[in-house]
């Protein structure tokens, strides 16, 4: 869903001349009382020598309910890595396997998603609350290669398609993407259901990966400054660091946030917690990055800064 980006920048080219007023990046506003968005699933555009080991690992099919897949959506197509849990997944793509900016090496966003139906418009009104004069919606569609658009689902940013290196934004599954059976999903756990769990297949159970636990980026500071906002209208605790950055915490998955230059953004480590305790440590050199897997029932994925 990396090319999403792309796609909301097509859409409101033109738009922006007025924009929306900035977020404030003070976390001054009411503070939410329920927890509305949760982390589903981030992207990171790695370097190619990565991107490529990724991509043909055998590890990697083991570890995880692995795919390469091509998708169509918005009118684009990309093909992403995929590493997929229970409800929440990684996306990870290569040094000019998206279009423009979207393609460069650092690029990276992350996609936080309601479990509810209606709740993307109460944080639509939170992030008014917390400064947001104008939040930017965007409907994602989908193609099966039938020709035949579905819609996916629907999208608000706090801002529209200027960021400089990471696009964060939140999200809600639709009820016609659940019921079109070529999206292969679950029934609904209740009224309303439009969770990550029911979207996501069950085929992690044949696998070490769980879930994602923790996911930390280095984010040039204008994208944090639009992130923040997002991430308290979805409920996450957010906690300043020192040097600049934050931690959100909630709903199961610690995000950081470093305020890097764009040079030195994306995406620097993920933890993962895994279906069963392992008994030892396991360590696999993928490219330029490293996964140690145990000993117990969590995992580290590392990623080493680029050779300039």
């Amino acid at each position: 869903m990396a090319v999403l980006a792309a796609a909301v920048t097509v859409a409101i080219a033109g738009a922006m001349a007025g924009g929306a007023s900035a977020a404030r990046a003070d976390g001054s506003g009411p503070q939410p009382e329920r927890q509305l968005l949760f982390y589903n699933h981030a992207y990171s555009v790695l370097d190619r020598e990565t991107a490529d080991a990724v991509e043909h690992s055998e590890y990697l099919r083991t570890f995880a309910n692995f795919e390469v897949r091509t998708t169509t959506g918005g009118g684009m197509t990309w093909t992403g890595r995929y590493l997929k849990g229970r409800e929440t997944y990684l996306e990870l793509f290569g040094t000019g396997d998206l279009p423009g900016q979207d393609g460069e090496f650092g690029s990276a966003g992350m996609g936080v998603s309601t479990e509810r139906a209606g709740d993307l418009a109460t944080v639509t009104e939170r992030l008014k609350a917390l400064g947001v004069a104008e939040p930017f919606p965007y409907r994602q569609t989908r193609d099966f290669g039938d020709g035949v658009k579905v819609p996916w689902f629907d999208t608000v940013r706090a801002t529209g398609a200027q960021y400089d290196a990471f696009d964060p934004w939140a999200m809600e599954y639709l009820p016609e993407y659940f019921a079109d059976p070529r999206s292969k999903t679950e029934p609904e756990s209740f009224p309303g259901d439009v969770g990550r769990e029911r979207y996501l297949p069950d085929d992690y159970r044949d696998h070490l990966m769980r879930d994602v636990t923790a996911v930390r980026f280095g984010v040039p500071a204008r994208d944090l400054a639009n992130a923040l906002p997002l991430l308290r209208a979805g409920g996450f605790a957010v906690q300043s660091l020192p040097g600049g950055g934050v931690v959100a915490a909630g709903g199961g998955t610690r995000i950081r946030l470093d305020s890097v230059p764009r040079e030195q953004a994306g995406l620097k480590q993920v933890r993962f917690a895994l279906n069963r305790p392992v008994a030892y440590r396991h360590e696999e050199r993928i490219g330029r990055s490293t996964l140690v897997v145990g000993p117990g029932a969590h995992a580290v994925w590392s990623f080493d800064a680029p050779v300039r």
